[in-house]
C-alpha cells in the first residue's frame, strides 16, 4: 500500500487536523510500512504498534449479519460493526442487502435457511412487515409496531427485537438523565419516534406525552403502551413541551433548511432534557435553540452509536461503548 493511500486514509479520518499525531510520519512509515497492508490501520494516538487485522477476509467460519433494506446508499451499521468486529478478533461481518417490498417476503425465508447467517438488522420499507415474517415478537417490538432486528436463536427460531429506542434512551440515561416519575414528550410517533416512546415507557416514567399529526398513529400507540404499562398516564394530541422533563423531535424536522420548529421552544423548562433524531452534521436549529435555554441535548447521532452495542449484545458479540465505536468507525467525515 502507498504512502500517499494511508495518507489519504488519514485525511479521512480527519487525523490531519492534528499535526502532533502526523509529526513523524516519515519515520512511522520508514519503519513500518512494508507492513502496513496487513494491518487494520495506522494508529489513532501515538506511534505504537498498530493492531492487526483480525479477520482480513471473509471465509467459510465467517458469521453473517444481514442488513435488509431498500435502498441501501444511506445504511451506516456495516461501516460501524465491521471496523468493530475488526478491531476485536471478532469473525463477523454485516452484509448491506438491497430487497424491494415486492420480494422481500420470499427472498426474508430463503436468507436464513443460510447455515451461517445469525441474524439480521432491518430498516425501511421492512420493519413492519417482518414482523410478520417471525416466531416471536418483543414487546418492545410489539408496542413500537415494527422491528429493527431479527436473531436466529440456536433451535432456529426466529425472534425480532426494536433497538431504536434503545438507542436513545442510553444516551440520554449515559448523559445523566433519570427517567423515574418524570414526564416525557415524544413528538412524531412512527417509525422512530414509538420505539422511543416504548423504551422510555419501560423505564418508570410518571407519564408520557404523544403527538403526531397522524391522530390515527398517535392513538394506536398510546393504547399498545397502556397494555404492556397500565400505570404511565398518557397524553394524546399536543405537542406542548411545558411542564415536561424530557422531548424528543422523533421527525424530519430539522433535516431542511428553514423547517419549523417542532416545538415552541419558548414553552419548554430551562434544564429539560432534549433530544433529536435527525443525523445531521452537528446540532439542529431545535437542539441549539433548547441548548441556549440551560437544557442539557442529545444529537441524533448518538442514538446511532448507542444503538449498536445494543446489537452487539442482542447477536451475542459482546458489547462496546459510543465512545469506542465513534474510534474505530468509517463513517464519511
Amino acid at each position: 500500500m502507498a504512502p500517499d493511500i494511508l495518507q489519504d486514509r488519514l485525511r479521512r479520518r480527519g487525523l490531519e487536523r492534528d499535526p502532533v499525531k502526523l509529526a513523524h510520519w516519515d519515520e512511522y512509515w520508514a519503519e513500518h510500512g512494508d507492513q502496513v497492508c496487513s494491518w487494520t490501520d495506522v494508529p489513532v494516538t501515538g506511534l505504537g504498534a498498530p493492531r492487526k487485522r483480525a479477520n482480513p477476509m471473509i471465509s467459510g467460519t465467517t458469521t453473517l449479519i444481514a442488513h435488509l433494506g431498500y435502498p441501501t446508499h444511506t445504511f451506516k451499521s456495516s461501516l460501524i460493526c465491521n471496523p468493530w468486529f475488526e478491531t476485536h478478533a471478532i469473525d463477523a461481518v454485516v452484509v448491506p442487502m438491497g430487497i424491494k417490498p415486492e420480494d422481500y417476503r420470499g427472498f426474508f425465508r430463503s436468507v436464513f435457511t443460510l447455515t451461517n447467517i445469525r441474524g439480521a438488522l432491518v430498516t425501511m420499507p421492512h420493519k413492519v412487515v417482518t414482523m410478520n415474517l417471525v416466531d416471536e415478537v418483543s414487546p418492545t417490538a410489539q408496542i413500537a409496531g415494527a422491528t429493527n432486528a431479527v436473531l436466529r436463536r440456536d433451535d432456529g427460531s426466529l425472534l425480532a427485537e426494536q433497538f431504536d429506542g434503545a438507542g436513545f434512551v442510553r444516551g440520554a440515561l449515559r448523559k445523566g438523565f433519570d427517567p423515574h416519575g418524570k414526564r416525557a414528550l415524544v413528538v412524531g410517533n412512527g417509525g422512530v419516534g414509538s420505539p422511543i416512546a416504548a423504551s422510555l415507557a419501560g423505564l418508570g416514567l410518571a407519564g408520557i406525552g404523544l403527538f403526531d399529526p397522524d391522530t390515527g398513529a398517535s392513538d394506536g400507540l398510546a393504547q399498545r403502551i397502556s397494555a404492556h404499562y397500565p400505570d404511565v398516564q398518557i397524553a394524546v394530541g399536543s405537542n406542548d413541551p411545558e411542564g415536561y422533563d424530557l422531548i424528543v423531535n422523533a421527525t424530519p424536522l430539522g433535516m431542511r433548511d428553514g423547517d419549523p420548529m417542532p416545538v415552541d421552544i419558548d414553552r419548554i423548562t430551562p434544564g429539560s432534557y432534549v433530544g433529536d433524531v435527525v443525523l445531521k452534521a452537528g446540532m439542529t436549529p431545535f437542539l441549539q435553540a433548547a441548548k441556549q435555554k440551560g437544557c442539557t441535548v442529545q444529537v441524533g447521532s448518538d442514538m446511532l452509536f448507542e444503538m449498536i452495542p445494543a446489537y452487539l449484545e442482542f447477536f451475542g458479540f459482546g458489547t462496546a461503548t459510543a465512545e469506542e465505536l465513534r474510534t474505530t468507525a468509517q463513517l464519511p467525515l
